[in-house]
């Protein structure tokens, strides 16, 4: 049973900022933000969720099965990330590379106080408590005030696992597996990181999302374990019958000449290699759904249509898909996951060969953090142009990738991979 609140907001943004700094006192904290971005599928402008009355936690074994039975027996909303590493539990692969971070594989909680805005319109959903709660909570929100102090300057240490030679040559040999008929395109990442060091989570994620403005920002902290996301990019939607997939493939930096800014979007809307990757992992990905989607219901909405960002423009396409009503959420998720963007075609090969040349276990990274909605809906970015901080461990680490394709340049794909990370180094070193 749920007490249940609507109210007007005279000022979203401040409220926003009050809320996720009231928020910080919970040990489960999900806080979704489309930062007022221009989109067609959007249901909320924000969601916070906070204070789990329930939860479960797992390594890969069995994952979706326990998650399918977590969410059939809550029947509530549900908030948590799946990682990467799940692809250990469709598919006859493994996970051994190097881990600084030590996530569980998959986390999911059961939130006691939920707030949903739409506009100008905040609604709150409190489990198993009364009004007062809810109005006392409003009080201590709209109390908050900034602190004044400014916090010390970092001396933040930021290593490469994979420097630019060694980049170069893992590169030649997954051009060689394409060359052989192995694979047609596979995401390769690397890490950056830094040992030993203590940031400020909120801190770090305020001035990220500030000069990225995504329309997929997360602040996530279970526990010690942070996720700090900056991501433009949708892994799944469903509302109703209809499920959605919006992968990115293509990137162009941006500009402050308008001309030249002009020039960069123009160019790669015109790229033939950005648009091979785009349209490969299309491909993939209509192959993914239609496992679960109605015969016949799989149908490409946009192709390579491109969206800028604050930091780069993107290449993107948006697929979608029918599905029976007796499809449970869970196994939408389980048979489309790992996303395709951030795999391969075909994509069990790519992920074999990604897990052999990268160095890093992926964790949340290139994973997905969203919610499912007592009516089964749900929604969930990708995790990328994020910083996954250990506190325990005072381990902060962030990964950038690109897709290698028959076309590749490794200088270039290398050059692409340090534009993504451009916003992640710049909020850790300043």
């Amino acid at each position: 049973m749920r007490s249940v609140k609507t109210i007007r907001l005279e000022s979203v943004e401040n409220f926003k900022n009050q809320l996720l700094h009231w928020s910080q006192q919970f040990d489960d904290v999900i806080w979704l933000d489309s930062n007022s971005y221009i989109q067609d599928y959007s249901n909320y402008d924000a969601v916070l969720a906070v204070d789990a009355f329930s939860n479960i936690k797992t390594s890969y074994h069995q994952a979706f099965q326990k998650l399918r039975a977590y969410q059939s027996n809550t029947k509530d909303w549900i908030f948590g990330y799946l990682t990467y590493d799940l692809k250990n539990a469709v598919e006859d692969l493994s996970s051994t590379n190097f881990d600084g971070l030590k996530f569980p594989d998959l986390y999911f909680f059961q939130p006691k106080k939920l707030f949903l805005i739409k506009d100008h319109r905040l609604e709150i959903k409190y489990l198993k408590c009364v009004e007062n709660d809810i109005e006392e909570d409003l009080r201590n929100i709209y109390d908050y005030t900034e602190p004044q102090n400014h916090p010390a300057k970092k001396n933040i240490k930021i290593k490469l696992r994979i420097h630019k030679d060694a980049y170069f040559e893992k590169v030649t040999q997954m051009l060689a597996h394409i060359h052989r008929g192995d694979i047609y395109e596979a995401n390769f990442c690397q890490e950056f990181y830094a040992e030993n060091t203590r940031i400020d989570p909120l801190e770090t994620y305020i001035k990220l999302n500030k000069i990225s403005k995504p329309p997929f920002a997360t602040f996530m902290k279970t526990g010690n374990n942070y996720v700090l996301s900056a991501s433009p990019e949708r892994y799944l939607k469903k509302e109703g019958l209809r499920v959605l997939s919006q992968p990115i493939k293509g990137t162009a930096r941006r500009s402050q000449d308008l001309h030249l800014d002009s020039l960069y979007k123009t160019a790669l809307a015109n790229d033939s290699k950005e648009r091979s990757e785009n349209i490969m992992i299309v491909d993939l990905v209509r192959n993914d759904l239609s496992k679960i989607a109605i015969k016949g219901s799989v149908r490409v909405d946009e192709l390579c249509n491109i969206y800028t960002f604050n930091q780069v423009h993107q290449m993107i396409s948006t697929v979608t898909a029918k599905v029976n009503s007796d499809t449970h959420p869970v196994d939408i998720l389980e048979n489309t996951f790992p996303m395709g963007s951030m795999t391969g075609a075909p994509k069990i090969s790519a992920m074999r060969i990604i897990e052999a040349l990268e160095e890093t276990k992926r964790g949340v990274y290139s994973g997905a953090i969203g919610y499912i909605s007592p009516e089964g809906d749900f929604d969930f970015n990708v995790v990328i142009r994020s910083i996954l901080y250990n506190a325990t461990n005072r381990y902060v680490s962030y990964s950038v990738g690109g897709a290698i394709t028959s076309k590749s340049n490794p200088l270039k794909e290398y050059e692409e991979c340090l534009i993504k990370a451009k916003a992640m180094r710049t909020v850790l070193e300043n």
